[in-house]
């Protein structure tokens, strides 16, 4: 979603200076985008002969593995019909896009129509569609493709694929599930907050506002059951009847990007609804994520954390990843332009 480069706002009044000191950080993504990280992609990731896209690529480009995992695919359907929303449509965009949607609708999907996890190169199922947001990726990219080309089996496959997902509510992994009946089943934010965005992406891709309500009472769930207002910090998960488990370390469970990236969805939403005050109240929650989130020695966003500071079951606890610190970018980029706060500049 790129509202907040193309369309003005009420807040945008008085916000002049600040917005013009920002403005070399606007030139230096818009520079490393198209004059080095598209370029490179458009390069070296379609796969003409088998269709879809090479993802594991080194830094010169070299192919290391050519499996082909359907996050990144159906993401990379989703950005190059974007840029051609976005940016005008070329030529070459265009069909890179429709080199990976024809890949995937035609090799994708199993007997159900849920989306694998990753194929080969060939186009042969490799894992098992276990994750719900193969589903989820397939919605925002073949929706995006038909904004671009008008293909309407496009609109009707992101239909298709978004009614998937909402049917996986329950039990996102399906038969893979590993946790049995002893395991108190839990509401993941994960789901929600993709829910919101793909409601929104349908809404503006297909051109259809008949998705705004659901969107909004989907943003209002997720502020309303994930977000503990006396911690401060945004739940990943809670029990099924929403209240916060603080004796479990899956109870406890903080994921300080997921945060960050909810929160640019719901302010996106809000935004398209003229909701304000559920911008303002998004905005708080960057807010106090990159207070609790962030490492106050070294600096950066850690990518797990526990809710009440004990020792996390994740190794990897940590590490700095490069995601988190740009949905921290995103998010803090809209809370500025959206509400005009000083403090997100």
């Amino acid at each position: 979603m790129s509202f907040c480069a193309t369309q003005d706002t009420a807040s945008d009044v008085g916000k002049t200076t600040s917005m013009t000191s920002l403005d070399h950080y606007r030139n230096q993504y818009r520079a490393a985008l198209l004059d080095d990280c598209i370029p490179f992609w458009e390069k070296h990731c379609p796969d003409r002969d088998y269709g879809g896209y090479f993802t594991c690529l080194d830094r010169d480009g070299t192919v290391y593995d050519t499996e082909k995992f359907m996050w990144m695919q159906w993401r990379i359907v989703w950005m190059f019909s974007e840029l051609c929303s976005k940016l005008g449509t070329r030529t070459e965009w265009l069909d890179i896009a429709r080199l990976g949607y024809d890949f995937l609708t035609t090799h994708g999907k199993d007997d159900k129509g849920r989306y694998y996890f990753a194929l080969s190169r060939e186009g042969r199922p490799t894992m098992a569609p276990y994750s719900v947001y193969s589903d989820c990726f397939a919605v925002m990219g073949a929706a995006a493709y038909y904004r671009v080309s008008g293909d309407e089996a496009a609109r009707r496959e992101a239909l298709r694929a978004y009614n998937s997902y909402l049917s996986r509510e329950h039990r996102p992994k399906g038969e893979w599930t590993k946790e049995l009946e002893g395991r108190p089943p839990m509401r993941k934010l994960g789901f929600y907050m993709m829910k919101a965005n793909l409601l929104a992406v349908l809404e503006e891709c297909l051109s259809d506002p008949t998705f705004r309500a659901e969107a909004l009472a989907t943003v209002r769930y997720v502020l309303g059951t994930f977000w503990n207002p006396d911690m401060k910090v945004m739940f990943e998960f809670v029990r099924a009847d929403g209240s916060f488990d603080l004796e479990s370390m899956q109870g406890r469970h903080l994921t300080p990007g997921h945060a960050l990236e909810a929160m640019w969805f719901i302010m996106n939403s809000a935004y398209r609804a003229g909701e304000t005050q559920l911008v303002e109240r998004a905005a708080d929650v960057v807010r106090a994520t990159l207070d609790f989130g962030w490492d106050p020695e070294y600096g950066g966003i850690y990518y797990f954390m526990d809710a009440l500071g004990k020792p996390h079951v994740e190794l990897q606890w940590n590490m700095k990843l490069w995601w988190v610190h740009n949905e921290a970018l995103v998010a803090t980029a809209m809370a500025h332009q959206l509400t005009g706060r000083e403090e997100f500049a």
